[in-house]
């Protein structure tokens, strides 16, 4: 059921690939809302991905850029303004990419130069386009500005690797210019912490499939679905939120907040019954 919560309002979508894609679901549920926006992504992954489906199922424009280069967002920002007649609204920051991860480096032996790329693709790229945005004033007051983070920037997770880092920058990164932002033009910055999510990029992750079974079993709640982590985004663009900022907001079924679940160690105590170990005769 469609609210018209985004009525009348203008944006930008990073990283929509394909079906699996938060970005995706994002997209489709503001265009459901009555938002228009842009979308786009690097122009390898709109070759790779079916960004061009969503774009005619949303009556959107697709303008390719790398995030992490000033010039191409000048672009980004200049061009949507003019083909949205006007400022924007809203943006949504879904990017993120690890060559350590799907290079298999370990934390304990990354690769820097991988990680250097990790940080600027995940989280400086969020900053960039905060500082282009402000400088060319392209966003409306009362706008709203969400990129999409993790618990692991809080909690070690096995298999995270240097993704948990960015994760934590980025989440700093929307307090600092929240806070700028805020003072000078009223416009919001959040990141919302989202449940492991089946997506391209997430299947890269060490034991993403552990980790979402482990999280599932945790979460009074359950996991939060992309569909979900979508409905949960629009309502940060909307009006409805208008107060909120500088907030990294779980969005995770409760999971942020437990310690032991009683399904969790149901399953711990049955593997542990069926183990054959020294540290079950310890």
């Amino acid at each position: 059921m469609a609210y018209n919560l985004l009525k009348g309002k203008k944006g930008i979508i990073f990283g929509a690939l394909n079906d699996m894609s938060i970005a995706w679901k994002v997209a489709e549920k503001a265009h459901e809302e009555g938002a228009e926006f842009v979308l786009t992504n690097t122009p390898v992954a709109i070759r790779m991905g079916d960004i061009s489906t969503l774009a005619e199922k949303t009556d959107s424009k697709v303008i390719p850029v790398d995030a992490t280069n000033i010039e191409d967002l000048e672009r980004l920002l200049k061009e949507s303004m003019e083909a949205l007649g006007g400022k924007i609204d809203f943006v949504l920051h879904s990017i993120g990419m690890s060559p350590n991860v799907r290079k298999g480096r370990t934390y304990d032996d990354l690769d820097y130069n991988y990680y250097a790329k990790t940080l600027d693709v995940s989280a400086m790229s969020f900053h960039k386009v905060l500082q282009v945005a402000r400088k060319l004033d392209a966003i409306n007051d009362w706008g709203s500005v969400v990129a999409l983070s993790y618990v692991a920037a809080q909690r070690t997770l096995y298999g995270y690797n240097d993704m948990a880092d960015a994760k934590s920058m980025l989440e700093s990164i929307a307090r600092s210019f929240g806070y700028i932002y805020g003072r000078d033009k009223k416009i919001r910055v959040n990141t919302v912490s989202q449940s492991p999510t089946v997506t391209t990029a997430g299947s890269g992750v060490k034991g993403i499939d552990s980790l979402i079974d482990f999280s599932e079993r945790m979460s009074p709640l359950g996991n939060a679905t992309a569909e979900e982590c979508a409905d949960y985004c629009i309502t940060l663009f909307s009006d409805l939120t208008r107060k909120v900022t500088m907030q990294n907001l779980f969005h995770d079924g409760g999971f942020s907040n437990m310690g032991m679940s009683w399904r969790a160690i149901k399953q711990y105590n049955k593997s542990f019954e069926e183990c054959d170990c020294d540290e079950k005769r310890d």
